[in-house]
């Protein structure tokens, strides 16, 4: 095991509403639904362990794209929506916030009962992450939650995060069981019983090298076992700022989606009828599904999806959110029949987006482009937690 990030978060209280919950329950199962269907369990796991794919998909849900609030609710949504389909997906998510944090060995102990994955030895994992980040490292936050997300194969990342009441701000940890390629050698051929899954044995002959990693993990020093590959750092400031976001690569989406109709393209001729305003959000949520570590360095950008239910860079568009989450659950859905067209123009977007970076000359000015946003915001029921936007007064901004 190995930590592989860490993220820097101003502290941030408050909650989540209602009608954001629900909403980022339903596009994480999607999101979660086509990486799976696309990429594999193992890579989904991969990207929960990315400080910076993390942040970026808790953007695009629509939550407040640099508070230490993105973790808690993310995982949160993401439990609440992903365990009811464990079976199906092959992905249970454990723990949580405070008491439900408590509560990870039991159901670590649960789920290798179903599966046949080896309950004792993630039980030492968690508890082994936790107390390195809580009590060996002495970096002045104490943990308050603790999520570990793991697949039927015994493979997982665990996402945590402690709280520094000192300097307002949180830390976010990741980590990842990436030198353990897998939990289970060759079955053997002669095993009688009810069939549970898979089966770890750890006496088995084939098994040295998991029994080795199980001895490493306990012997290691702290300092091998938290090397960091990336760390994100997020600013103090609320509002987003044209630093906070890579220009080029946001232009090129606003470029796809304004400027340049979807009839132009042959490849997104399914998307036909989605609005200008839907297309950027579903480019973006592309992206998150389909881009390379490289495309997420700028968490901010993906912002522009749904904005943020503070107001920043703009207020939740609730009916391009449930656009968005419609689309991308129909061409799911659609997958799972054997007709993966419409999940296939979904890709095609973040693409071209991708491609048309090359050639293109960002020639908006942000803030216009963030007022702009805010203006229209009541058109596509824009809604914060302080109340829904308004039509703009001749003269005078006006959100709430």
């Amino acid at each position: 095991m190995k930590r592989s990030g860490s993220a820097d978060l101003p502290l941030h209280y408050g909650y989540v509403p209602a009608w954001l919950a629900e909403r980022m329950a339903k596009l994480g199962l999607a999101v979660t639904e086509a990486i799976i269907a696309e990429y594999g369990k193992t890579e989904l796991l991969r990207r929960l362990s990315d400080p910076f794919w993390f942040q970026s998909l808790g953007a695009v849900m629509g939550m407040d794209w640099h508070s230490s609030g993105i973790t808690t609710s993310v995982m949160g949504a993401l439990k609440r929506a992903v365990n009811p389909h464990s079976k199906e997906l092959g992905i249970y998510i454990c723990g949580g916030k405070g008491k439900s944090s408590r509560a990870t060995p039991a159901e670590l102990l649960a789920i290798s009962e179903r599966t046949g994955v080896n309950g004792d030895y993630l039980v030492k994992c968690s508890k082994l992450s936790a107390k390195i980040d809580n009590t060996a490292i002495q970096d002045g936050f104490q943990l308050y939650m603790h999520s570990f997300i793991l697949s039927d194969e015994g493979l997982w990342t665990v996402v945590q995060q402690g709280m520094s009441p000192g300097n307002s701000t949180a830390r976010r940890y990741h980590w990842h069981s990436a030198d353990f390629t897998s939990f289970v050698e060759e079955p053997h051929t002669a095993i009688f019983g009810r069939n549970q899954g898979e089966i770890l044995n750890l006496v088995s002959k084939e098994a040295g090298s998991s029994r080795a990693g199980i001895m490493e993990i306990t012997s290691d020093s702290p300092a091998k076992m938290i090397a960091e590959a990336q760390r994100l750092i997020m600013p103090s400031h609320h509002d987003v700022r044209a630093k906070d976001v890579d220009i080029k690569r946001l232009g090129s989406i606003l470029w796809l989606a304004h400027e340049k109709q979807p009839a132009d393209f042959e490849e997104l001729l399914l998307l036909k009828g989605l609005g200008p305003r839907t297309l950027q959000s579903l480019a973006l949520v592309s992206e998150v599904i389909h881009g390379t570590p490289s495309r997420f360095k700028d968490p901010a950008r993906f912002s522009f999806a749904h904005g943020g239910k503070d107001g920043h860079p703009f207020p939740v568009p609730v009916k391009v959110y449930d656009e968005t989450i419609a689309t991308l659950q129909n061409a799911v859905q659609k997958a799972k029949i054997g007709n993966s067209d419409k999940q296939q123009a979904i890709r095609k977007l973040s693409e071209i987006a991708i491609q048309a970076e090359k050639d293109f000359i960002p020639n908006a000015n942000f803030e216009q482009l963030i007022e702009k946003e805010r203006n229209e915001s009541w058109k596509y029921g824009g809604q914060t937690v302080f109340g829904k936007a308004q039509p703009p007064k001749e003269g005078q901004l006006k959100l709430f």
